[in-house]
């Protein structure tokens, strides 16, 4: 079983979201993919869609989740799971920035808008 060291190498950045890869096949996982990902406050959400279910707990500050257009507030220790092929969108709740656990499952692709899906780099 491998051990994982945090590490800046394996850190990316979307626009003002930035993203830490833990667990992902390029690091020895086989089936899950998990990252630490930060959102600062005020940074607009980019809605999109997961072709696999993604889980995230919120580690500090106030997640503000969109599944479908119906849209909730997440305080730390809470999570969000967001079912496979529905419109999803996080950002931060409140003046701190969003800090959460996401855990997705190999081969889980994003796609935003009429895009083709895609692998985001930090599940690879």
């Amino acid at each position: 079983m491998p051990i994982i060291h945090a590490s800046p190498i394996h850190s990316h950045e979307a626009g003002p979201t930035r993203f830490w890869q833990l667990a992902a096949p390029s690091t020895g996982s086989t089936e899950a993919s998990v990252w630490r990902v930060e959102v600062p406050a005020d940074t607009e959400p980019v809605e999109h869609e997961l072709t696999r279910e993604e889980i995230l707990v919120v580690l500090s500050g106030t997640a503000r989740a969109s599944l479908n257009g119906v849209v909730d507030e997440v305080a730390a220790g809470g999570a969000v799971v967001v079912p496979p092929h529905t419109p999803f969108s996080l950002s931060a709740a409140g003046p701190d920035s969003l800090v959460a656990l996401a855990y997705l499952p190999v081969g889980g692709q994003a796609v935003i808008g009429d895009q083709e899906p895609f692998t985001p780099p930090w599940t690879q």
